[in-house]
């Protein structure tokens, strides 16, 4: 029950005025004014498409809106920092993706909250529904089932299906510590660097950096450093062991950052000062916790050359928003039967490139509002599916 100070506060808060009613709407995409509109749009018109279709099902993709238009899939288990809160509660974030689908890449979207604990009625339900819609984006699934519910729909499914929690938050990384690096004078292979969080971003993050070619990387969870043969690590840590912590780290996340030129933060963890004072010197920081970072930005520039957090109001932000909507408007345009990690790799290095000869060390990632960022992502997408040969238009 609502009491009378929550209702109160609610009202003045401009957060609930913004949100009532929802974010979304439908519209007509055509006028119907009269009876030969309405036959066109409709009965008989509608049918002499239908029966193309029907014999050509490709041309779905010219004469409905299947290609322009996402659904924005969750089962609420994950939502941002809160947690497990369920379908509904998770409505405001998926309708809030859809409304940046839209404002960022001008796609249509359409948000799925699903009542589904089970990973094989998860993937069932979602494949069901695939024919209305050009690509899925999994947002807000809890790991470790993320990973098995985005693998088995990329196997099943002809459409493109990301994973945004993982790869949006990995191709943004990479593209700033592309550009962290330049500016301290070294590569990516000259950096050892450190990830605090093993969960859906943690692991994607680690991923895109060893397959870009990053010096060494060391991934650590609640137990500590991940490393090859450590028991109860699940299938996706005991691959990203068997590819990173080269140098053999065990024990704490604190003596892994002693010396290490990067800090990537994906967790609630705090790292201590102390511990900060310890890295390497031109050390970059990626403390990327909502809303308390695991390094406050004021503490991390003390000690680091280039500081970027996941919050609005600090530079440097990685955001998702800087790559999804460039990745889905590249895929589609060109009707990709999948979106691969040679797709990601030519976002993150699209959108490190917008940077220029403006880098400086609190502009190493373009602002979501930068008009230049989707269009180049996703010329980059189109090309680089191209070359793969999962483009087919």
């Amino acid at each position: 029950m609502t009491t009378q100070a929550e209702q109160t506060n609610r009202n003045s808060d401009p957060a609930f005025t913004l949100h009532e009613g929802g974010k979304l709407e439908v519209r007509s995409a055509v006028e119907v004014t009269s009876h030969a509109d309405l036959a066109l749009a409709y009965t008989p018109g509608v049918a002499r498409v239908c029966s193309a279709i029907a014999e050509e099902g490709e041309l779905v993709n010219d004469y409905t809106w299947k290609n322009n238009v996402v659904a924005v899939v969750t089962d609420g288990t994950a939502v941002l920092g809160l947690g497990n809160i369920g379908p509904e509660a998770s409505l405001p974030v998926m309708e809030g993706k859809s409304l940046l689908f839209r404002e960022f890449g001008g796609l249509d979207s359409v948000p799925v909250a699903l009542t589904c604990s089970d990973v094989d009625e998860f993937v069932e339900t979602v494949a069901r529904m695939a024919p209305s819609f050009g690509g899925i984006n999994l947002e807000d699934i809890a790991a470790p089932r993320c990973f098995e519910i985005e693998r088995r729909l990329r196997d099943r499914l002809e459409i493109p299906v990301f994973h945004d929690d993982q790869h949006g938050t990995a191709i943004v990384v990479l593209a700033a510590l592309q550009n962290a690096a330049r500016f301290t004078g070294r590569s990516l292979g000259d950096l050892r660097a450190v990830v605090s969080g093993a969960g859906a971003s943690g692991l994607a993050v680690s991923r895109i950096l060893l397959n870009a070619g990053i010096g060494d990387l060391a991934v650590a969870d609640s137990k500590g450093l991940i490393y090859a043969g450590r028991e109860g690590l699940t299938p996706e840590k005991a691959a990203i062991a068997a590819d990173s912590n080269r140098a053999g780290l065990r024990g704490s996340i604190e003596g892994a950052l002693n010396g290490a030129d990067v800090f990537i933060g994906l967790s609630s963890g705090e790292v201590p000062e102390e511990v900060v004072a310890t890295m390497a010197p031109q050390a970059i920081i990626c403390a990327m916790a909502n809303p308390n970072p695991e390094v406050h930005p004021d503490i991390a520039q003390t000690y680091a050359s280039v500081v970027a957090t996941g919050r609005s109001d600090f530079p440097n932000q990685i955001n998702n928003v800087l790559a999804f909507p460039g990745i889905f408007r590249g895929a589609l345009d060109v009707r990709a039967s999948d979106i691969t990690e040679g797709m990601k790799l030519a976002a993150a290095d699209a959108l490190a490139g917008l940077v220029g000869e403006d880098l400086a060390a609190d502009y190493i990632i373009p602002s979501a509002f930068d008009t230049r960022v989707v269009p180049a992502i996703a010329e980059a997408v189109r090309v680089q599916a191209r070359a793969e040969g999962v483009a087919r238009g």
